[in-house]
């Protein structure tokens, strides 16, 4: 059994090792421009088109929980990879723990006014402020896959409202649950803090503008660990300075690297992270794709395959 790998920033020596440790009797190389020679799976992330047109692999798989470069590559190259090719992601492989963080951090934040004191500290003020009820700050989840579930899942035990928007119902424990837009109004209508976690489709691309931002609750939060194209960062702002929103934390840009010129940088209210909401975790990485290679091997069902379709 035969491995390509590329990845424009991975160590692939590492990455090598440790496959065929997991993989036992698998062979596995890095991808090189000009090796055409034949392959059983390839595990990658933004590869280039050479790399996989024309291969008649069982599997792909990208080294992340996203596989919007892939898809936008097929595209403008359908000949890239064959329609009957699985496609798989990592669904969670430590990511969900990682979302997990960084959600239940900044909405305790925000619930605690950590943002209002640090205001008070930069102007040098000693002013104990009125406490937010827990029962007023409600949380709305977009997006509700593997990391959305996860998310969910850890707010439940802070005891907040918690609701989630996605393309079809889910029934989740202790969360309300909206589907379609249809019920999107619905959904915006009594949440307080925004979480984004969306898959990146043409459907989704831009979705949190004005006039989404509009049907918020007054003095509104976003969160945004999805991808910068879910937001029209024009947008955000102007809800931001015309009191709408009250704050937001980004984790994800239109353009990454953020652009040096970009307002986002020096606005009070926006605090950033350079896309670290959560990385692929090698090991955990490695223990998915090294089960799910050896059930495909089996002839086994497997779980994380990509709808092209749907982009996701």
């Amino acid at each position: 059994m035969d491995l390509i790998f590329y990845h424009p920033t991975f160590d692939a020596a590492w990455w090598i090792d440790a496959l065929e440790k997991a993989l036992p009797g698998a062979k596995v190389r890095e991808w090189r421009s000009g090796d055409n020679d034949p392959a059983d799976y390839a595990l990658v992330w933004h590869p280039p088109v050479e790399m996989l047109a024309g291969r008649k692999l069982r599997a792909v798989f990208a080294l992340g929980a996203g596989v919007d470069s892939i898809l936008s590559q097929l595209q403008a190259n359908p000949e890239m990879l064959d329609a009957s090719i699985p496609l798989f992601r990592l669904e969670d492989t430590g990511m969900g723990l990682q979302m997990q963080e960084y959600a239940v951090s900044q909405v305790l934040h925000w619930f605690r006014r950590f943002d209002d004191y640090q205001a008070l500290k930069n102007e040098r003020r000693w002013q104990p402020l009125a406490e937010y009820a827990r029962e007023d700050f409600t949380v709305g989840i977009m997006g509700a896959g593997v990391l959305g579930a996860k998310v969910a899942e850890s707010l439940l035990a802070w005891g907040f409202p918690l609701r989630c928007w996605s393309r079809s119902r889910k029934d989740w424990p202790g969360v309300r649950s909206f589907a379609g837009r249809e019920e999107l109004s619905a959904f915006l209508s009594q949440t307080r803090v925004l979480i984004n976690l969306l898959p990146n489709t043409p459907e989704t691309v831009g979705i949190i503008n004005g006039s989404l931002l509009a049907q918020l609750q007054d003095n509104a939060y976003v969160l945004n660990l999805a991808r910068g194209v879910h937001v029209n960062e024009e947008d955000l702002l102007a809800a931001l300075n015309g009191g709408k929103l009250k704050g937001a934390m980004l984790d994800v840009y239109s353009r990454e690297p953020l652009p040096a010129d970009s307002p986002l940088w020096q606005h009070p209210r926006v605090a950033m992270t350079p896309h670290i909401a959560a990385v692929t975790r090698p090991p955990e990485a490695i223990a998915y794709i090294s089960q799910t290679i050896a059930r495909l091997q089996r002839g086994e069902a497997v779980a994380g395959g990509v709808d092209r379709v749907r982009g996701y």
